[in-house]
C-alpha cells in the first residue's frame, strides 16, 4: 500500500502551480527586490508586490497591510513583542486563550518574566473559549488579546468576530493567529474585527520558510515596533533581503486557496465525515475531541480508549497522522490543548489528529479506517 498522508495541519506538499511560479525567481529573475536602479530588481519588486496583493486578497486586507516574514512563528513574535513595545506606556496587561499555539504562549510567557501581567482564559470541553471570562478579564490597561481563529490540534473555530469586537470596544489590540484557518475557511480581517493576524506558506500548499503578518492600518490603526533593524525592508518592521521565490510561492498559494476555498471545504469535510462516522459511530472505536459544530473542514481529533497514540502510530507506519502539534510532537508531555479541554492525561495520550488535504482521496480514508480497525481489534484480543 502507498503511504497515506493525513497530517496536513503540520505541513502540506507544495502545489505544482506554486512550484512552477517560483522556479523562474531562483535563476532567471534572481534580482534583489530592494535594488531600485536596474531591471533585475524591478522585476523582483513587481513580483513581491503582486504576491502582496494575493496574500491580502485571501484575508480581505489591503496590500500595504501585509508584511512578509519567514513564517507564522516569526510573525507572531514580531506582533506580540512589537505591540507590547509600542503600547507599553498605556498598560502592561495581556489576555491569552489557554489553548493557543506555543508560538503565542511562549512569547507571552517571556513577557510575563519581564513583569507583564497575563490573564489566561479557559476553554470548555468542546474547546470553545469562556466568553464571559474573557469579558471580565479585559481591563483598562489591557494591551493585547490573543485568541486563535482555529486550533491546530482540534480544528475548533472560535467566534473571532465577537472576540474582536469586544477587544476593539475595550481599546485592546486583537491578535488572531489565522495560520491554520487561512485557505481552509473564510478569513476576513474586516468582518472578523482582527487587528493583527498571521499566515504561513507551508500550511496552504506553499513553500516552507515564508509567511506574512497582517497589521491593520485604520479603524483603528495598529502600531507594531520593530524587533530588528537594518535595511528598512517591509516598512522597517521586518528588515532583511526579501525571499522573492518564497514570497512568489506564498502569493500563488494564497490565490489558489482563495479560488478553491468552497470546493476544498466541501470535499474534505465529506471525507472527514466518512472517517469519523466509521471509526466513532459504526465501529465505536473512538470519540471525537472538541466541537463538531464549529471547526475546520479538514481536521478531526479522535480519542481511542483502548490504545495509546504512540503505539497506534507505530502500528500504522504507512499512515502519517499525529498526536498533536508538529512543534511539540517530540515532547513526552500530554497536549496542553486537550488538557485545557478537561481531558485527563490518559485520554490526552490516547488521542490522534487527522488532518486532510487537497489530494486526500476516499480510497485513502477507507484504507486508514481498515488499518486502524485491524490494529485496535488486535489490541483488544
Amino acid at each position: 500500500m502507498d503511504r497515506i498522508y493525513l497530517d496536513h495541519n503540520s505541513t502540506t506538499p507544495v502545489d505544482a502551480h506554486v512550484l512552477e511560479a517560483m522556479l523562474p525567481y531562483f535563476r532567471e529573475h534572481f534580482g534583489n527586490a530592494s535594488s531600485r536602479t536596474h531591471a533585475f530588481g524591478w522585476v523582483a519588486a513587481a513580483a513581491v508586490e503582486q504576491s502582496r496583493r494575493e496574500v491580502a486578497g485571501l484575508i480581505g486586507a489591503e496590500p500595504d497591510e501585509v508584511v512578509f516574514t519567514s513564517g507564522a512563528t516569526e510573525a507572531l513574535n514580531i506582533a506580540i513583542h512589537g505591540i507590547c513595545s509600542a503600547y507599553g506606556s498605556r498598560g502592561r496587561h495581556l489576555v491569552v486563550c489557554a489553548s493557543e499555539h506555543k508560538a503565542v504562549l511562549e512569547p507571552i510567557e517571556a513577557l510575563e518574566l519581564q513583569g507583564w501581567s497575563v490573564t489566561r482564559i479557559d476553554i470548555d470541553r468542546e474547546g470553545i473559549i469562556d466568553y464571559a471570562g474573557l469579558q471580565e478579564a479585559i481591563r483598562s490597561d489591557t494591551v493585547l488579546v490573543a485568541v486563535m481563529f482555529a486550533n491546530n490540534e482540534t480544528g475548533v473555530i472560535q467566534d473571532v468576530e465577537r472576540i474582536g469586537q469586544l477587544a476593539h470596544e475595550r481599546g485592546a489590540v486583537f491578535l488572531c493567529d489565522t495560520t491554520q484557518a487561512a485557505g481552509k475557511v473564510r478569513v476576513d480581517v474586516q468582518a472578523h474585527n482582527i487587528g493583527v493576524c498571521t499566515l504561513s506558506g507551508h500550511k496552504l500548499g506553499g513553500p516552507k520558510g515564508v509567511g506574512a503578518l497582517y497589521i491593520r492600518r485604520k479603524h483603528p490603526r495598529v502600531k507594531v515596533s520593530p524587533l530588528s533593524y537594518g535595511g528598512g525592508q517591509e516598512r522597517g518592521i521586518r528588515p532583511g533581503t526579501l525571499n522573492v521565490p518564497g514570497i512568489v510561492g506564498l502569493g500563488t498559494a494564497c490565490r489558489l486557496a482563495s479560488e478553491r476555498l468552497w470546493d476544498y471545504g466541501s470535499r474534505v469535510s465529506r471525507l472527514r465525515t466518512i472517517l469519523e462516522q466509521e471509526l466513532c459511530v459504526e465501529l465505536q472505536l473512538g470519540h471525537i475531541n472538541g466541537s463538531v459544530r464549529s471547526r475546520l473542514p479538514n481536521t478531526t481529533n479522535i480519542r481511542f480508549s483502548s490504545i495509546r497514540a504512540e503505539r497506534l502510530i507505530t502500528a500504522l507506519p504507512g499512515i502519517a497522522c499525529s498526536a498533536g502539534s508538529a512543534c511539540t510532537s517530540a515532547l513526552p508531555e500530554p497536549s496542553h490543548v486537550l488538557q485545557a479541554m478537561g481531558l485527563n492525561e490518559e485520554a490526552c495520550h490516547s488521542s490522534l489528529r487527522f488532518s486532510l488535504g487537497t489530494d486526500t482521496t476516499e480510497v485513502e480514508i477507507r484504507q486508514t479506517i481498515t488499518q486502524i480497525e485491524t490494529v485496535l481489534r488486535a489490541a483488544k484480543a
